[in-house]
């Protein structure tokens, strides 16, 4: 991890050595804790943030969700993400705010414990590789379940969930993928590891619905519009092992992802091997909208600065 200098805690920059928290931290012990992944990128109309209310609107969705109420506005969080990036004079980051219980009552039930919040930004490049948007990746169907809709709140970003996504990770990667699979009850198809996924089969798109316990994300979310845009077909609907192999492309989704061609499972082949012509243009599209080539879609860029 490339260093930056500040980060935001509890309402104040403090140098990122600095930044710490207690070992008995509630969190620490119980995973209760959520958390956003956003990108600043160096666009054409200057150093944005993509769809920032979106991801600040789902961070108070997912706090909401596990009880955790966040001690700042909506505003105050906005602007600290803007100033993480802005103070640390990052043209591009990676920005993670986290919320979780600090040190108080230990045990299961989070009573008489404080809620705190940060916020870091760095540089960090493509999350599944700088040639993963050429190549493609290379795919296992994970032996891992993705956590039920029954059991957890997967349409939050929890912090503790995420243990269900690094095992995959770990096995896949062990086992020679670049990552995984995961399928949800009835073993239906729900996401990767850590991203959407999107099938499609005779010029038609489609994806897994978020009751599968596939997150709703934001780049999903995107791509699901760009497809209306271009007046490609797309879908909500299950999708089981027998349709990933028989896909024409297969892709992932995710804002450190971003856009990649998935093109093999399991040692088979997707289509030709490689990213097809819808995976690309669904791709190509994206960057135009999140680099700010596409003044159609400046509003969703917030300037840093």
């Amino acid at each position: 991890m490339e260093k930056s200098e500040l980060i935001w805690l509890n309402g104040e920059f403090v140098k990122w050595e600095d930044a710490n928290v207690s070992v008995m931290s509630h969190t620490l012990h119980y995973g209760t804790g959520v958390f956003e992944g956003i990108r600043a990128r160096d666009s054409q109309i200057g150093t944005s943030i993509f769809r920032l209310s979106d991801h600040v609107n789902r961070l108070y969705e997912s706090a909401d969700a596990y009880s955790l109420p966040i001690p700042f506005q909506k505003e105050e969080i906005t602007q600290a993400i803007k100033d993480s990036v802005h103070l640390n004079k990052l043209s591009s980051a990676y920005i993670r705010p986290l919320v979780f219980f600090g040190e108080g009552e230990m045990g299961l039930l989070p009573q008489n414990v404080p809620v705190y919040v940060s916020v870091a930004a760095w540089s960090w490049g493509a999350y599944l590789g700088d040639d993963a948007g050429n190549k493609g990746v290379k795919v296992c169907i994970s032996n891992w379940k993705r956590i039920s809709p029954q059991s957890f709140k997967p349409y939050a970003k929890g912090v503790g969930g995420y243990m269900n996504s690094t095992l995959a990770k770990i096995d896949a990667v062990n086992s020679g993928y670049d990552d995984a699979i995961m399928l949800g009850d009835n073993d239906v198809v729900a996401e990767g590891s850590g991203q959407n996924l999107f099938l499609i089969k005779d010029g038609k798109i489609t994806t897994p619905p978020i009751e599968t316990g596939a997150l709703g994300g934001i780049t999903r979310k995107t791509v699901i519009e760009i497809a209306q845009s271009l007046s490609v077909p797309l879908e909500e609907k299950n999708i089981s092992i027998e349709d990933l192999k028989d896909a024409d492309e297969l892709f992932f989704t995710g804002t450190a992802t971003e856009v990649v061609g998935v093109v093999s499972i399991d040692g088979e082949n997707i289509g030709s091997g490689s990213p097809g012509d819808v995976t690309n243009l669904i791709r190509d599209k994206y960057l135009t909208i999140v680099n700010g080539i596409d003044a159609d879609y400046h509003h969703y860029l917030t300037l840093v600065s």
